[in-house]
């Protein structure tokens, strides 16, 4: 039944998750490395995943789904968690928060460059324009001012960032063919691909050793960030009378992020970070209300 009210609360829900997970990735980063957040973090992710089902009434449809759509789940898998979580964390690692966050945030704009070659989709006047203003702000953001002289804080880490948007683009448009139910996909998803995880630490010998804050920081993103939070969100969508204001919640979750950044783990906020990030938001901003308006947008 579409509520506006309702829809508006779940997404209010979700984006404050959304807004405390660049926090809960530096609290488990400071100790862990990335591959043992992820183990913690899947496991934790696939059990709240499956309670969820058992809950939904919907764990009986795991075992109607033919061998093309198993097998579907299992490259699902693949991309995320395992490839997207491990390239992400590995962004977290070695940038502050306050920078990585930003970064990653501009996956929104990769997934329409990509639908290009890929959906058969057209740019329009409003795309060119974002990308100019988003990928401006990434680089203000990177270099925390010095356009001139280009100096990155880590080049690794921003190629990292850039790179699981890149990732997470691919994987949402894999999804546009995919015809599982979106929380059983999810579910497989996470299930199939930590088998991987598990050998990666195994192979490596990379088993959590860490204190109890990391842990339960761990614990809060398989919970929250790789479970509820997507329910939520998918409960707002189906409630939403108006998607686009439920949507256009998101843009608040970059700046109600800095606040938990600054005063949980304690990083100064470069007067940098809040240029490029306002011109990262912007961007995005300018792109969604110009695709609603430009036929240029439309797809091919």
């Amino acid at each position: 039944m579409k509520n506006q009210k309702h829809a508006l609360m779940f997404g209010g829900a979700t984006v404050l998750l959304w807004s405390t997970v660049a926090t809960a990735f530096k609290l488990s980063l400071r100790e862990m490395t990335p591959v043992q957040l992820m183990l913690i973090a899947c496991s934790t992710s696939v059990v709240v995943l499956a309670v969820i089902l058992v809950q939904q009434g919907k764990m009986g449809e795991l075992f109607r789904l033919n061998r093309k759509q198993y097998l579907a789940s299992l490259v699902f898998g693949l991309m995320n968690p395992v490839l997207y979580y491990l390239v992400l964390f590995g962004a977290f690692a070695r940038l502050p928060a306050q920078e990585a966050q930003p970064l990653n945030y501009t996956w929104a704009l990769t997934l329409t460059y990509l639908s290009v070659p890929l959906l058969g989709q057209r740019l329009g006047r409003s795309d060119f324009l974002a990308g100019l203003m988003c990928y401006g702000g990434v680089v203000v953001i990177a270099t925390r001012g010095d356009i001139l002289g280009l100096k990155f804080s880590d080049p690794l880490g921003v190629i990292l960032a850039l790179a699981s948007t890149v990732i997470w683009a691919f994987y949402w448009i894999a999804n546009t063919r995919d015809t599982r139910d979106p929380l059983v996909g999810l579910f497989l998803n996470f299930l199939l691909g930590l088998p991987f995880i598990v050998a990666i630490c195994l192979a490596t010998g990379d088993l959590p050793d860490a204190s109890a804050t990391a842990i339960w920081a761990s614990f809060y993103i398989g919970v929250f960030e790789m479970g509820i939070a997507f329910v939520l969100w998918m409960f707002a969508m189906k409630r939403a009378e108006n998607t686009s204001q439920v949507s256009n919640l998101i843009f608040i979750s970059p700046f109600l992020s800095l606040v938990f950044i600054h005063f949980i783990l304690g990083e100064t906020i470069f007067n940098s970070t809040y240029v490029g990030l306002v011109l990262i938001v912007a961007g995005l901003w300018y792109q969604q209300r110009g695709r609603k308006v430009s036929p240029e947008a439309t797809a091919a």
